[in-house]
């Protein structure tokens, strides 16, 4: 693991989202091993999405990265999307994709997954179209301030959708419980909050660069969901099947949570 938090200027400088792409998002990989993580991932999300009550207008996505499978499932219940990453180069990489352009990531057999688990495979030029349609901005975000989209403005969201983002982004459990709160701001009373997170690891790695992640167990994320305004209504653990050189996570953890009407 690294000795030190890989800051914001270190994503900055060095990420370079192709390669984090073809490290951890194709279906399967070279040896034609399936990719676990990305199919469980895309289960929980699509379980997620289908529970009772989770639609309405206005989702936003905090920490996108340069990827869309997080929103395969969220754009058939949400109408518009804002899709949020402190990353200048992970903003342009998912715009190439918007904006259909030529060495675009191609997401076709990831899409494909979404629209089998949703019953029709044959969907899948559609649902692209859909999602294309409906991400209406891609703003630069900064969790650790109390309005991480400043100097933008957005619209009170009835989802805020992470995952993937705050145990990196976030030095330490006092900066990760705070980050929650930023962006749990963003949701109006009764809203929701989507989260994928990884649990008890310290690191991932990709073409030979190490990056920290902040160490957390299912009780401090819940803990910190639940003192962020909000009820966890659905909390699922997966393990992450150890022998994966490129991370030492554990398990994965999916969770669902409305923002309280009153702050108590």
């Amino acid at each position: 693991a690294p000795a030190v938090f890989t800051d914001a200027d270190v994503y900055q400088q060095s990420f370079d989202p192709q390669e984090y792409l073809k490290e951890f998002y194709t279906l399967s990989d070279s040896q034609g091993r399936p990719n676990t993580f990305l199919m469980q991932n895309l289960r929980s999300l699509f379980k997620m999405f289908s529970l009772d009550g989770l639609r309405g207008d206005t989702l936003i996505d905090v920490g996108c990265g340069p990827t869309i499978y997080q929103l395969l499932s969220a754009c058939e219940r949400f109408q518009e999307i804002f899709a949020l990453d402190y990353t200048d180069q992970n903003r342009r990489e998912l715009e190439k994709w918007l904006k259909n352009e030529a060495g675009a990531f191609d997401w076709r057999p990831v899409v494909k997954y979404v629209c089998e688990l949703e019953g029709d495979r044959e969907k899948w030029a559609e649902k692209e179209e859909k999602l294309r349609k409906k991400v209406r901005r891609v703003l630069k975000c900064d969790v650790t301030k109390a309005s991480p989209a400043d100097p933008e403005s957005l619209p009170p969201a009835d989802c805020i959708l992470s995952t993937l983002c705050l145990e990196a982004a976030c030095k330490d459990l006092a900066t990760f419980r705070s980050a929650l709160r930023n962006i749990g701001a963003l949701v109006k009373p009764g809203g929701h909050l989507v989260m994928v997170t990884v649990l008890r690891e310290t690191y991932y790695a990709f073409n030979k660069q190490v990056f920290s992640c902040l160490r957390l167990e299912r009780n401090m994320v819940e803990e910190a969901v639940e003192s962020a305004g909000f009820d966890v209504k659905f909390s699922e653990v997966q393990p992450y099947l150890p022998g994966d050189v490129r991370t030492d996570c554990e398990a994965m953890l999916s969770l669902v949570a409305r923002r309280r009407v009153s702050v108590t």
